[in-house]
């Protein structure tokens, strides 16, 4: 067993505590912690998932245990769950939150705000930490200041465990995996298919994304300050594509995706590379969006976006109206349920490389693989399982975590974990598409 997975923190009350379960990405997870100890996963805990919700108000968390609860066709939330009364800004109360379970799901964001007091509690505390972070700036500063007390204490805290960026990280991984031969280059393209209701996002995403774009000078100098080595690059160098570009393959204009999926791609990349003495691979993300129209649309709406984020006045009116700056996207109810059920991703990976006794620093790539993974609605059905099914992980594949514990990104700290079968029995599939002859 790894560090912190085993006695250190077997005599905790429980196994996973969902903090700020009461908010609108948290009631997703807590229903799906809810169908996890439900469905009798956790086994290896001790037979049963033992778990706790956390938030501000206990009258919120009691609904929110009730809601997942009727979800579940359940007359009632089972004793058995814990409810802690728990404020980011108390650190008091993080610490005892911390000091009770061996895995925190942190669901309070714009972390870069409200992120890092939770981390540090939970290290400080002998808890490992989950979140769903898109946001590269605190993700990278809390392995600066983290990393190394975390791998004294033996505590995982393993950051965007969600869309972003579960299936980016793990997919290239899985595409890796799938290929005879050395894998050196992978694109993504990321579909999102909405039904008849449309697409619905909770602003929370939109808040995070108005302050990440507004401070990309100081992620810069964060960079700079940790002083990563170079990754260097195997095989044929990938082409950089312009921002917009026609895709045959897709039929469908495409657009560089702005989210995280780059950086948590190269972070553990170059975590295997360095630690592991793996091939790394390069990586470039994209997104479909569609016709000419929806080009044009997103232009104008990117550029008046760019332009308000540079100013206080600006951030102030995008995160007061999300839904007119959005073009109704984003707003502060979130999706419907009828939006969600009609939702869904595929994201496409073309993988190159070099057959089995080629070498990848001669020559041209000479194999190709074609793979995909899809799932449900990404937001908040694909992120509350990507995240519950890393708790799962984390608890119950200790034995194939990196031998030391840290801050990771989640390719790092899952690549040898069972976390992509887990995530296949709940619906966010990995295949292969194809794999065309050498």
């Amino acid at each position: 067993m790894a560090a912190g997975s085993g006695t250190k923190t077997a005599g905790r009350l429980y196994d996973i505590v969902v903090f700020g379960a009461s908010g609108f990405t948290g009631q997703f997870v807590v229903e799906e912690v809810a169908r996890a100890a439900a469905g009798g996963e956790g086994q290896l805990c001790g037979g049963r998932l033992r778990w706790a919700v956390a938030g501000r108000s206990r009258e919120k968390l009691r609904a929110v245990l009730e809601r997942a609860a009727e979800r579940l066709g359940k007359a009632a939330p089972g004793e058995e769950v814990g409810v802690l009364l728990c404020d980011v800004g108390d650190a008091g109360s993080l610490a005892t939150m911390a000091r009770q379970t061996r895995v925190v799901l942190n669901c309070v964001g714009p972390y870069r705000f409200f992120g890092e007091p939770v981390v540090e509690a939970c290290v400080e505390n002998g808890a490992s930490c989950i979140d769903i972070s898109g946001e590269p700036q605190f993700l990278e500063g809390m392995y600066l200041k983290y990393n190394e007390k975390a791998a004294e204490k033996g505590v995982y805290v393993v950051g965007s465990c969600g869309f972003d960026s579960i299936p980016a990280d793990m997919g290239v991984l899985y595409t890796r995996d799938k290929l005879k031969g050395t894998l050196t280059a992978v694109e993504s393209f990321l579909s999102v298919k909405s039904g008849p209701e449309g697409l619905g996002v909770h602003d929370g995403t939109w808040k995070s994304a108005v302050y990440g774009l507004a401070d990309e000078d100081n992620l810069k100098k964060l960079r700079k300050q940790i002083g990563y080595a170079p990754v260097p690059v195997v095989g044929a160098k990938l082409k950089k594509r312009g921002f917009v570009f026609y895709s045959p393959e897709f039929k469908e204009y495409c657009i560089t995706f702005m989210g995280s999926d780059g950086s948590v791609v190269k972070r553990t990349q170059r975590y295997l590379h360095s630690e592991l003495q793996q091939t790394p691979v390069q990586y470039g993300a994209y997104v479909t969006l569609g016709g000419l129209g929806s080009v044009i649309k997103l232009m104008f709406m990117g550029m008046l976006f760019l332009l308000l984020v540079k100013f206080n006045f600006g951030r102030k009116l995008l995160t007061k109206y999300p839904k007119f700056f959005s073009g109704g996207y984003f707003s502060k109810e979130g999706p419907t349920q009828k939006q969600m059920d009609g939702t869904s991703f595929t994201m496409t990976f073309f993988g190159e490389g070099y057959s089995e006794g080629q070498d990848p620093q001669t020559g041209k790539p000479n194999v190709k693989i074609c793979t995909e993974v899809k799932g449900p609605e990404p937001g908040y059905i694909a992120t509350p399982i990507a995240m519950v099914q890393a708790a799962l992980s984390l608890l119950e594949d200790a034995a194939s975590l990196p031998k030391k514990g840290g801050v990771y990104s989640p390719g790092a700290a899952f690549s040898k974990t069972k976390l992509i079968d887990r995530l296949n029995k709940r619906g966010v599939e990995f295949s292969v598409i194809s794999k065309p002859e050498v």
